[in-house]
């Protein structure tokens, strides 16, 4: 298989589900209307509800669902072949993932701009409201604690990142003072942000920060930037999100196509033979490719998570209900176009050559064989990043950008999108904090203030109960079958709007079922062998997670039995 036909196919086909399948949800099922008020001016505050424009709307909505989770998902994936990842990224994306998305951001637009937590609530009862929130703080929880520590050991990785990472944040506040205060054009200023930031991607290049020169240990050095981490995280969650968010995701969108016009010209130039086998059902270590294909690539198909930026942030910010499917399903189809170049350079990339240790140096078939020598050897962030940035250079190299400049500019793209998924996480935890507030009476907590130093203090507390800042990672074994569960609770949550509004649901119905028996076959599975490996910190805590999905579940089997339709189009 040649990978540029591999690439066309795809993208052909998700511009194609784009103008198809996506206008057919729009029109028939979630009946987007033009004339319905959004919270965006309903309850606008310009602090967290402000209407914006929708590709600056988009940018955000991308880039803060995005993170690492479509580089790293499908770049571990190719270990059972690019057949499977290839065909869950492509039909997962179109019929299940981009569906919950656009699902989700619909169904908070019609109830304030809440999360799909707190809505489940109004939908199917109060008990499942806390259920449905203790859960989503948990996942936050891991999902800050974990981010910070990527993004900290990203800097120790790619040190050339840093500058051009830190520096964005003064471009993106020039960027909002420019559009919002000045008027100006958020399409030529956008252009001259990134330049901007291209220009400090060559100076990263030459200047790298390495905190070790510095005399720091590799473990102070990772503390030291957590720490730093931490106090912007807390910061940028509560500026005005026209501030920094929406012009930071704005110039990182630009980033990523960017990114893509580089990547597609390589696959263009080098067009390299697809190198990993079709299919690989026994991978030395790996789980079984059935269930957890479907955990393990995550972002890349359906993520939960998304699900939470879509009734988070997004919904605050969307003009009219006519952008909900540029933003909602369109954002999704283009982060399953990110995975399918990451299939294209982790499958094909890497055969035009990487490093091996003491001077060796792998070609074709034999490169993926060293990468993807076992579970063990691709499972750590370095192996899954490297797997990645390696195949990309090796595309783009093939048109003359020297490798340090194509390294930097991957680094940066890398460490961009994880440092937005950090910031729009806090956020997000903000909002759960003050719904959950609401939910047990104690509406004081869910104040701004308050409701950001519980966030970042319980993700810090997390952090460093051990001293070393990996403390998250003791509960990360769980975050990727919850993840996936909660995504098939959202689509359960979506499901009974539809039935509320007495609207077909065999397109959420058939994505949902899948989702809970997949993710749920993956989690007992998961239970079992933190049994077996008498891990009982783990196997708690996820049965815990797992029962409370489980009362979710019945709660919404006794609504089926006797459901309740609204009349109106607006509320439940």
């Amino acid at each position: 298989m040649n990978s540029l036909v591999l690439a066309a196919v795809m993208l052909v086909g998700f511009v194609i589900a784009y103008q198809t399948y996506g206008r057919f949800l729009g029109r028939k099922i979630f009946k987007l209307a033009a004339e319905h008020v959004c919270p965006a001016h309903e309850l606008r505050d310009d602090l967290d509800f402000v209407p914006t424009n929708r590709h600056i709307l988009f940018g955000h909505h991308f880039t803060s669902i995005a993170g690492l989770g479509p580089i790293v998902g499908p770049a571990v994936a190719i270990i059972w072949g690019w057949v499977p990842a290839a065909i869950w990224v492509f039909v997962g994306s179109i019929f299940i993932g981009a569906v919950h998305d656009f699902g989700a951001l619909i169904v908070s637009l019609r109830h304030q701009g809440r999360s799909i937590g707190d809505i489940s609530g109004d939908l199917i009862s109060p008990r499942v409201r806390l259920l449905f929130l203790l859960i989503i703080f948990f996942l936050l929880l891991i999902v800050i604690a974990v981010f910070a520590l990527v993004i900290a050991i990203l800097f120790t990785m790619y040190p050339q990142a840093v500058i051009p990472v830190w520096l964005e944040v003064p471009i993106a506040v020039w960027l909002g003072y420019q559009v919002y205060q000045k008027g100006a054009s958020h399409v030529s200023l956008g252009i001259v942000a990134v330049i901007l930031l291209y220009v400090t991607v060559v100076i990263g290049s030459y200047v790298p920060i390495d905190l070790t020169a510095l005399g720091l240990s590799s473990q102070a050095t990772l503390i030291t930037w957590m720490i730093i981490l931490y106090i912007y995280a807390f910061i940028a969650s509560r500026l005005p999100v026209q501030v920094l968010l929406q012009p930071r995701d704005y110039i990182n969108s630009h980033q990523l196509f960017v990114a893509f016009a580089l990547l597609v010209l390589g696959v263009l130039v080098a067009h390299p033979t697809v190198i990993a086998p079709a299919y690989n059902a026994s991978p030395a270590g790996a789980p079984p490719v059935w269930p957890f294909l479907f955990v393990v690539i995550a972002c890349g198909a359906i993520s939960g998570f998304h699900s939470l930026v879509s009734s988070g942030t997004s919904s605050k910010q969307c003009f009219s209900e006519d952008d909900a499917r540029f933003v909602g399903y369109g954002s999704m189809l283009m982060e399953g176009t990110l995975s399918t170049l990451v299939i294209v350079a982790c499958a094909a990339g890497i055969g035009l050559g990487i490093a091996g240790a003491e001077g060796a140096r792998f070609m074709g078939p034999e490169a993926y064989a060293h990468l993807y020598a076992s579970w063990g050897a691709i499972s750590g962030l370095g192996a899954k990043i490297g797997a990645f940035v390696e195949g990309s250079a090796n595309m783009i190299r093939s048109y003359g950008i020297p490798k340090d400049i194509t390294v930097t500019i991957m680094g940066v793209f890398i460490v961009s999108f994880a440092a937005t998924t950090l910031d729009t996480a806090t956020r997000l935890q903000r909002y759960i904090v003050g719904e959950l507030g609401r939910a047990l009476n104690i509406p004081q907590i869910g104040n701004a203030t308050p409701a950001t130093l519980i966030a970042v203090v319980t993700a810090f507390i997390l952090s460093f109960y051990n001293g070393s800042g990996k403390g998250a990672l003791t509960l990360w074994p769980l975050f990727g079958t919850a993840n996936q569960l909660l995504a098939g609770m959202a689509l359960l949550v979506i499901t009974i709007y539809l039935v509320r509004k007495r609207v077909s649901t065999v397109y959420t119905v058939i994505p949902m079922l899948f989702m809970i028996i997949m993710t749920g076959w993956a989690m007992i599975l998961n239970l079992q062998n933190f049994l077996s490996s008498s891990n009982w910190l783990l196997f708690s805590i996820g049965l815990i997670i797992f029962i409370l999905e489980i009362w979710m579940i019945i709660e919404a089997v006794l609504f089926f039995k006797n459901p309740v339709h609204d009349t109106g189009q607006s509320s439940a």
